[in-house]
C-alpha cells in the first residue's frame, strides 16, 4: 500500500512525503500560487510519464531489445464534451484529455516499435485512471 501525506504550508504550497522522499506542489502565479513546485495536474502527468518510462524500460529489458533512450511528454487538456470526437455520447460538460507522444531511441524492428507503443499503453498508473478511482475517504475536521 502506497501512502502519501501533504500538508499546506503557506499560500497553496504544499509539501508532500511518502516518508522517505520529501517534495512539494504549487499553483502557477496566476492563480494565487507562488509557482514553486508543479501543480496538482501537472504532479498526476508525471506519475504517468515515470510509470510509462519505467514499464518501456523493464519490459525492453526483459525481452532484450536494445533501447538507447526513452522519454515521453503528456499533455493535458479540458475540452467540452461536444468537440470531443473520442468521448461518449453522453458526455456533458468539460472532458480530461491526455496526450501522449513517445520517444524510443535505439535498434528494434517495426514489429518490435508497433510492441513498444502498445506497452507504453499499459503502464500501471495509466490502467488506474483508465479505470477509474473509489475513494474511501475518512474525513476528519476538528
Amino acid at each position: 500500500m502506497a501512502t502519501i501525506t501533504a500538508e499546506l504550508t503557506t499560500g497553496y504550497l504544499v509539501e508532500i512525503t511518502n516518508g522517505r522522499h520529501t517534495w512539494r506542489a504549487d499553483e502557477p502565479v496566476d492563480a494565487g500560487g507562488t509557482d514553486t513546485g508543479p501543480n496538482p495536474y501537472e504532479l498526476l502527468l508525471g506519475a504517468v510519464a515515470a510509470c510509462t518510462c519505467i514499464t518501456l524500460s523493464m519490459y525492453a529489458g526483459r525481452k532484450g531489445i536494445a533501447v538507447d533512450s526513452i522519454s515521453v511528454q503528456y499533455n493535458h487538456d479540458k475540452v467540452h464534451a461536444d468537440d470531443c470526437e473520442e468521448c461518449d455520447d453522453d458526455a456533458s460538460g468539460f472532458i480530461d484529455t491526455v496526450r501522449a507522444q513517445l520517444f524510443i531511441e535505439g535498434t528494434f524492428t517495426d514489429e518490435q516499435r508497433a510492441r513498444l507503443s502498445q506497452v507504453a499503453q499499459r503502464c500501471p498508473v495509466r490502467k488506474t485512471l483508465e479505470r477509474g478511482i473509489v475513494f474511501g475517504d475518512d474525513v476528519y475536521v476538528g
